[in-house]
């Protein structure tokens, strides 16, 4: 059993779960997968999964979500299995949630409690434990009513107020303070977060933030390139805390600092997104991105999708990108790779796992540094030697001449330097003339 402030949530050990996926209309060939992903979500959880249930509909049913006829069927499949639990790929409404535990006489989970559950595990540091408790409280606020007998609710109104009403307006309330008192510690890590970003951009290392799917080996291939030890294993989700590495590049004296962040995922709860937004801002402030694809798995461009979308929800889908195809070695045939890497812009394959493909990414590393940096020519006077210091802390010193008035430094430095040194460079016209 897990304390968390007021709250306590349980955990169990290997319980018996049927998981449910609905298909909306033209959805059918989703199915298979969305099955298979929430059965390794469960399993991730900790449960045992001994059915899986699927419907067709236009539409969710309002009431039960999946319809009254097919609650019966499931309640047919939950007797035969015997499980303890039912787990529904899809974001359950208060009111469906409760109908359906009422019809079924078990607990019923969707999957956003299925995710947030696996985060709770999952998370270390007080910054992860934080933000995973203010999702969950997040989630919980709006269906504290459901967590009270009809009884204890029906007691409210003229007559009968009583201790149902009393003891739910008390928990929603202490709920609500407990999430304003939660942002405002994780406004304080944000803003600790934001100084560290602002200490390693005064570094002359360009940073670059690892994203992907879940499972897709982000971990492992920072591990690689840094020698760092981040855990990595292919449960989903094994990273929640950012872990930032510096890793030098073979050539042209170049060095970036690499973060590893959170497994993205097929409709990642709102509310992850919302309470991880401090930690996904390492994505948003990088200067470009890598990312982590598993090259062998049978829904390879959906989980590519995926991790699209959720870039654009935090505005960073426009970043230059590297595409690393992971876990090459499990396609056999090697036209599939190549055919990959040419389809993609600025891509590569590897295999982290057996050290493979490490000079082609390296490659594609810095032939995409490069794009965030321009060659530029300066002319300085004495006065502003300082700019010359300027230059070798955040770029790439080609050569520096000391002439009878003036310096000149030809250097590859960061493209917003570079502008705020157009004065110094030969023909300069200011804006004003």
């Amino acid at each position: 059993m897990a304390h968390t402030s007021n709250i306590t949530y349980e955990t169990h050990k290997e319980e018996r779960a049927v998981i449910v996926s609905l298909s909306l209309a033209g959805g059918e060939d989703d199915m298979a997968m969305r099955l298979s992903e929430l059965r390794e979500l469960a399993m991730t959880a900790g449960a045992i999964v001994v059915g899986a249930f699927s419907q067709s509909r236009r539409a969710p049913d309002k009431a039960t979500y999946i319809g009254p006829g097919k609650v019966e069927e499931l309640k047919g499949e939950i007797a035969s299995t015997d499980a303890d639990i039912v787990i529904f790929d899809d974001e359950l409404s208060p009111t469906q949630q409760r109908n359906l535990t009422t019809a079924l006489e078990r607990r019923v989970l969707d999957r956003t409690q299925l995710i947030l559950d696996i985060f709770a595990q999952r998370a270390r540091t007080r910054e992860g434990k934080l933000q995973v408790e203010l999702a969950q409280l997040t989630y919980l606020l709006p269906r504290l009513s459901s967590l009270y007998t009809k009884f204890e609710r029906q007691q409210g109104g003229i007559g009968g107020r009583g201790p149902g009403e009393t003891k739910l307006e008390s928990d929603r309330r202490r709920v609500r303070e407990r999430i304003s008192l939660m942002g405002e510690e994780i406004d304080e890590i944000k803003e600790q977060r934001a100084q560290q970003r602002q200490m390693r951009h005064k570094l002359p290392f360009p940073t670059c933030a690892l994203v992907g799917y879940t499972s897709a080996g982000k971990s492992t291939i920072l591990n690689m390139l840094s020698g760092a030890e981040v855990l990595a294993d292919r449960m989903l989700f094994s990273t929640l805390d950012p872990t930032t590495r510096r890793v030098v590049l073979p050539h042209g004296g170049w060095s970036v600092l690499m973060t590893d962040t959170v497994g993205f995922i097929r409709n990642l709860p709102h509310h992850l997104v919302a309470s991880f937004r401090a930690t996904l801002e390492e994505v948003v402030q990088a200067d470009f991105l890598i990312h982590v694809v598993d090259a062998g798995h049978p829904e390879r461009e959906r989980q590519r999708q995926a991790v699209m979308e959720v870039l654009a929800e935090l505005g960073a889908g426009d970043k230059p990108m590297v595409t690393v195809f992971n876990k090459a070695d499990t396609i056999k045939d090697p036209y599939i790779l190549r055919e990959l890497v040419a389809s993609t812009p600025t891509a590569c394959y590897l295999s982290a796992l057996r050290r493979e493909g490490i000079p082609l990414l390296m490659d594609r590393l810095e032939s995409t540094l490069q794009t965030l940096l321009a060659t530029v020519t300066l002319l300085l006077p004495y006065d502003r030697s300082d700019i010359v210091a300027q230059c070798y802390e955040m770029g790439k010193v080609h050569s520096v001449e000391y002439g009878s008035e003036t310096i000149t430094v030809k250097a590859d430095i960061a493209k917003d330097l570079a502008g705020r040194l157009a004065p110094f460079t030969p023909g300069y016209l200011s804006p004003d003339i």
